[in-house]
């Protein structure tokens, strides 16, 4: 893991594929739990608590990669500019999705606040459809990363604050 040539910056590559498992983990369990109240009381705006959970660290951690990580990497290593471009790119496609994902919450949560029995099925369904997408995105997205940045930061990237927003999450 770390080096004494490169100290802990040497583990930043594990740090990193750890944070994707965790992301991974909390859509999973987005996934997994659609539609089932977290409590005997619950209701449409438990979705929407628990999907905007998971679309806010998935966001952060984007937007941290983006403005501190990536742009420490494009002045040490110019030369992945265009993996990082791709990168970033991709960030902005699972932006589309959350923002959707988001939509779809907000509505069915609204139509429970508006005293509807709560989320409908064909509202689960679309959120579930947009879910499904976001895992494959993600799954592509994060081992293409961790290939291609986890070798850059392995050899050693300074540090300069960037990895508290990319690696730690706060618990939903």
């Amino acid at each position: 893991m770390a080096s004494p040539s490169t100290g802990r910056t040497a583990a930043l590559s594990l740090q990193l594929s750890r944070a994707h498992q965790d992301l991974r983990r909390r859509l999973a369990d987005l996934r997994t739990n659609l539609g089932r109240p977290r409590r005997p009381d619950g209701d449409g705006n438990e979705l929407l608590t628990h999907c905007l959970a998971f679309c806010t660290a998935l966001t952060n951690h984007h937007q941290g990669e983006d403005t501190g990580l990536f742009a420490q990497l494009l002045r040490e290593r110019p030369d992945l500019a265009p993996t990082i471009g791709k990168l970033v790119e991709d960030h902005g496609f699972i932006t589309h999705i959350l923002a959707r994902v988001r939509h779809l919450a907000d509505r069915a949560a609204g139509q429970s606040d508006a005293g509807v029995q709560g989320a409908t099925g064909a509202d689960l369904e679309a959120i579930g459809r947009e879910l499904d997408g976001l895992a494959a995105i993600m799954d592509s997205h994060f081992a293409y990363e961790e290939r291609a940045i986890g070798a850059a930061l392995d050899a050693g990237v300074r540090d300069d604050g960037w990895s508290e927003p990319v690696l730690r999450f706060r618990a939903p």
